[in-house]
């Protein structure tokens, strides 16, 4: 079994990240990890369909317009949407995925707050897709206070444990 240690730092090792679910109509935690992947040295791509561009870069509809194929592929979007990234990933051969979820990795904490599919968790397992299904970068790229509290305390109360059948 992975741990999510293991796993973030299999995804922190790559070099092209896109992030799905950047938004110019509102601050989210994904336009802060596009910001903290950039400032980190990755190349970053912005995907959102509604937008051409993002903080004066080019901004994609999907992973399939990419000029480069990504590395890894971190989403904050509706599951519905992640459900749909996944099987781009599969078509385009990505291997890393990592889906938003404010609250860890349990299944069912955070209901309305998370970009968790527990389909496309299972399909990203059957093709060879290193996925965390939960947690956020932003709570181990150089994190600020708040996300840093986050990841201690969902540690703490056993929420950032990771099995193969899905996150525990």
């Amino acid at each position: 079994m992975a741990t999510i240690d293991t796993l973030v730092q299999d995804f922190l090792a790559q070099k092209r990240i896109a992030v799905v679910g950047v938004s110019d109509k509102r601050e989210t935690g994904c336009n802060l990890g596009y910001r903290k992947f950039k400032a980190a040295g990755y190349t970053v791509y912005g995907v959102n369909p509604h937008l051409t561009t993002f903080e004066g870069e080019p901004c994609y509809p999907d992973l399939k317009t990419i000029p480069d194929t990504p590395d890894a592929v971190f989403i904050l979007a509706n599951p519905k949407v992640t459900e749909q990234i996944v099987q781009q990933c599969v078509d385009l051969g990505i291997k890393h995925v990592w889906m938003h979820c404010m609250m860890g990795t349990k299944p069912g904490a955070a209901a309305n707050m998370t970009s968790v599919s527990q389909d496309a968790v299972r399909v990203c397992r059957e093709n060879g897709i290193a996925v965390i299904p939960g947690s956020c970068p932003n709570q181990f790229l150089q994190p600020d206070f708040g996300h840093t509290l986050m990841r201690v305390m969902w540690r703490t109360l056993g929420f950032m444990k990771v099995s193969e059948n899905g996150a525990k």
